[in-house]
């Protein structure tokens, strides 16, 4: 008959023995997500690389080139500088109107006492809007780009793209700007300072955090857009880069090449994120998900 020493023992070597084979299997799972996201990259890297013929035939052994990154902006592909610049444009314009609008909006919501209701419904409307699938919005931007006399050009991708953007950013800042005291503020107004010094010189330098996640969020959503750069714009004047790598596979060929090689040169920024913005973001979304 067991000793109850005997029993404890054995208790505790299988929990260590769960203990030491539980990490190795999160770190298993984690490893092969990293290669899931990280083969898709790598293969587009190695094809933009490689000569058409290398890519015809699959070689995995191969003599590397840049001429596809050249052929970009002197080649077939000669437009592309004008896609870059397009992209940056509506970009960052869209993410600089979202920050400014969203901060303002959320400072407001979160701090003046407005009726119930109405904080409701604008809350409410937002959610709505962020809930639809950004195909239904396609046909009234179309209408509104054409009747302005901005089609086909970044103004129109900027209108669009604040409304993708703007429920989510303000949602994030929401939060941010809730868990401000408000002791803060008032201790700034008895000094003399006025709303507008408190807000963008004391609240705004607290929340940076949730502007800069909203601000990568909003331009990451905006740099990656396909459907309203392929729908509000109709020459290399306006379109962006997604929509550029799209215009690669053509009626009689596709120039996998130029392809993979834009696609890549493409990804850069949100490389770029990951790299050295990915504490902002997870920070940002984490502080903004829970009440402090």
């Amino acid at each position: 008959m067991p000793k109850i020493g005997d029993r404890r023992g054995v208790s505790v070597r299988n929990v260590s023995h769960a203990v030491r084979k539980e990490p190795f299997l999160g770190h298993l799972i984690l490893w092969l997500a990293v290669l899931v996201t990280v083969l898709p990259m790598l293969v587009t890297l190695l094809t933009s690389l490689k000569y058409t013929r290398d890519i015809i035939s699959g070689s995995l052994f191969f003599q590397p080139t840049l001429g596809n990154y050249a052929s970009l902006f002197t080649g077939q592909g000669g437009d592309f500088l004008h896609l870059l610049l397009n992209s940056v444009i509506a970009s960052v314009g869209s993410t600089a109107i979202v920050i400014i609008i969203s901060s303002l909006a959320a400072y407001s919501i979160s701090r003046f006492k407005w009726p119930r209701w109405v904080s409701g419904v604008i809350v409410s409307w937002l959610l709505f809007a962020q809930m639809l699938p950004p195909i239904v919005f396609v046909g009234p931007f179309y209408l509104m780009s054409r009747t302005l006399g901005v089609y086909n050009t970044p103004v129109a991708l900027v209108m669009a793209y604040i409304v993708l953007d703007f429920p989510l950013a303000m949602f994030i800042l929401r939060r941010f700007f809730a868990d401000v005291p408000s002791e803060i503020e008032d201790a700034a107004l008895i000094d003399g300072a006025s709303h507008a010094t408190t807000f963008l010189r004391i609240i705004v330098p607290i929340v940076s955090p949730g502007i800069t996640a909203a601000a990568l969020l909003s331009f990451v959503f905006s740099w990656n857009d396909f459907i309203f750069a392929l729908s509000l714009t109709s020459s290399s004047s306006g379109m962006t880069i997604p929509v550029g790598i799209a215009n690669f596979a053509q009626e009689y060929q596709i120039l996998y090449g130029e392809m993979t090689s834009a696609a890549f040169f493409a990804a850069i920024p949100a490389i770029i994120l990951v790299v050295f913005a990915q504490r902002y973001i997870t920070t940002g979304l984490a502080l903004g998900s829970v009440k402090g």
